[in-house]
Formats: structure tokens, C-alpha cells, sequence
């Protein structure tokens, strides 16, 4: 009997990996939503038996499907497969009704091993064939752009694993944001999270097979207090425990993130030392260091915000325009 797999991802780059990733074995016909609210209407015309759910999603994220199928008490078979890995969204979706949680990117093997676990049955080998035509025939197509966003949804959720550990609390995590930018039209980006309260900031340039740019940690000064409780800071925040405190964060994520799309993309980079472009600066200044000499640039913008805390930065990839081909290149081997 062929099994009903519904795979609800917002990046259709995430649907297509996933999709490849089952076993080629396994008698299924697959559907795909890229938002909650789609993935609840397929279950309830049975056609989500199994159903491989993000978390990170606009309209309707993976913790309120989650929900709305135990609210409803939809007949499907929750794995959810997300790149956000701190050991508190594993134990929330568990206590949501998830049988399982596989992080990003999606490993076949361990796939193949889940449904062992739980005892669904993948058929004879002669259903590979059917299983391939469904997958070839599906035409969502993806943008690099999607791809770009994906890599980068991936590489955030592991400094946020990293970040939730070093504070011991629960970190937010939008969906990514990615542009094609001139440098003038970056600055105006940047304007919607202008304030009046003065920021920190700290670059970080990074260079390897052929990608370089700068990696910009913008924080909201407000924040240090809030910084300083959780991480056990005793004194008094003074200029320089801010600063100690902004490389301290600047480390985890700027490395965990830069890391995180280099191990994706089989790249080594190297990274430049952390360089603080100034305190008690406005974002009118940010732009005025290295990167304001480029032109055009991809801008991949990740903000993270701690739960119950007034405490939020923006984590800005900026690559260079002559990268963007080597970029291209190497996304494009993921799925092949």
C-alpha cells in the first residue's frame, strides 16, 4: 500500500533535499507545503500519513502545526526536521506530539533508520523506480536565493545551539533574510532597526575558495544588562565589560554561523580577527569600515533574539559580488 508522505518546508531547496533524501525503496507518493496551514489542509484530505515538518515557517511555523494537529487530532506521523537544534525545541516538539527530531541537513541513513525504529514498513526494492519518478516529476523548483536562505537557516540554528548553551535559556530564531544590495541601498536596509538607542558592533572578514566578505554582529547596548545576569557577570557593567561582553557573544555566533555554511559547502575559511567597530555608534556610522568599499554585495541578515529577555542582534553575512559565482557553483553540487 503506498504511503502518503507530506513534506512541509518554507524553502523549496529544503523540500527538494529532503525529498532525495528518502529511501528509494519506500512505496510513497509525496506531497509538499511550504507553511503550516498548507500541511493541515493535506492531512485532512489523507495525504499526509508521515509527514516531515520544519520549524522555522512563515504564516504558520512548525510549533503551531504541531498544535493544530493535536488540537485536531489529525492521523499523521509527525518527524520534524529542522536546523534549529537547541536541546529545548527537541523537548518541545517532543512534548507536541513529534515522534522524532532530525537536524539539518538531512542524512538518508539516519532517515532510513527512524522508520525502522518505528515500524513502517518501505516496501520491495522494486519501488524505487516509482519512488525516483515522483521525486523527478515534482516541478518545485528552486532560486539560489531560497538556497542561500536554507544554508544560512542551517548555519544559524547551530550558533543558537551554541548561543542557548553558553546562557542557558531558549534563543528565537527568525527566518533568515536574503538581498542582493548596492552598498547605498544596504544602508537604507539597515534603517528599519535604527533607533534611538546607540549600538556595538563587531566585523569579522572571512576568505576561501573563492568566497570572501565580512561577517557584522550589530547589538543593542540595551541589552547588556539583561547579557551580563544571564551569563553570571558580577560588577559593574562598565565600557569595558560590554566590550568583554560583545566578543564573548561575537565569538559564539560569528563562528558558529561562518562555520556552519563553510562545513555545508565544503569550504575552509579563514577568518580575520574580530575587529569591535565602535561603541555607543550609531547604525548612520556602521557601513563605514571595510565594506563600504564594494559595490554590490549579497546580504544574508539572521537576527536572534533570547526568549523573555530583552536581548536581540543582527548577525549580517555580506559577501562580496565577486563571490557570487563560486557561491553558485558550490549550492548547486547539493543536489546533485
Amino acid at each position: 500500500m503506498t504511503t502518503q508522505v507530506l513534506i512541509c518546508d518554507d524553502s523549496s531547496f529544503a523540500r527538494k533535499q529532503m525529498a532525495r533524501a528518502l529511501p528509494d525503496n519506500w512505496d510513497i507518493e509525496i506531497n509538499y507545503a511550504s507553511n503550516g496551514i498548507e500541511a493541515l489542509d493535506l492531512i485532512r484530505q489523507n495525504k499526509g500519513d508521515i509527514l516531515f515538518l520544519d520549524l522555522n515557517m512563515p504564516v504558520m511555523d512548525g510549533y503551531q502545526t504541531l498544535e493544530g494537529i493535536r488540537g485536531e487530532d489529525l492521523p499523521t506521523m509527525t518527524i520534524v526536521v529542522s536546523g534549529d537544534i537547541q536541546p529545548e525545541a527537541m523537548t518541545r516538539v517532543k512534548k507536541l506530539g513529534a515522534l522524532e527530531f532530525i537536524k539539518k541537513p538531512v542524512d538518508g541513513i539516519i532517515i532510513s533508520q527512524i522508520l525502522s525504529d518505528f515500524g513502517i514498513s518501505l516496501g520491495s526494492e522494486s519501488n524505487g523506480a516509482a519512488n525516483k519518478a515522483i521525486d523527478s516529476a515534482d516541478d518545485d523548483d528552486y532560486d539560489l536565493d531560497d538556497s542561500y536562505q536554507e544554508l544560512a537557516n542551517v548555519a544559524m540554528g547551530r550558533a543558537a545551539d551554541l548561543l542557548a548553551r553558553l546562557l542557558n535559556t531558549f534563543v528565537v530564531m527568525p527566518i533568515p533574510n536574503v538581498k542582493h544590495l548596492e552598498i547605498t541601498e544596504l544602508e537604507m536596509a539597515l534603517a528599519h532597526v535604527k533607533s534611538d538607542d546607540s549600538i556595538s558592533a563587531v566585523c569579522q572578514g572571512f576568505i576561501g575558495s573563492g568566497v570572501a566578505g565580512e561577517a557584522l554582529l550589530i547589538f543593542n547596548e540595551s541589552s547588556y544588562a539583561d547579557i551580563a545576569e544571564l551569563m553570571k557577570f558580577d560588577g559593574e557593567i562598565t565600557e569595558s565589560a560590554q566590550l568583554e561582553l560583545l566578543m564573548d557573544i561575537s565569538s559564539v555566533l560569528c563562528n558558529a554561523c561562518l562555520n556552519g555554511i563553510a562545513n555545508q559547502l565544503d569550504i575552509n575559511f579563514s577568518l580575520g580577527h574580530p575587529i569591535v567597530i565602535g561603541q555607543h555608534i550609531h547604525f548612520d556610522d556602521i557601513l563605514k569600515g571595510a565594506a563600504s568599499q564594494w559595490t554590490k554585495i549579497l546580504t544574508i541578515e539572521m537576527g536572534y533574539q533570547i526568549e523573555n529577555k530583552n536581548i536581540n542582534c543582527d548577525l549580517l553575512l555580506l559577501f562580496t559580488e565577486d563571490s557570487i559565482e563560486a557561491l553558485n557553483e558550490r549550492v548547486s553540487y547539493l543536489l546533485d
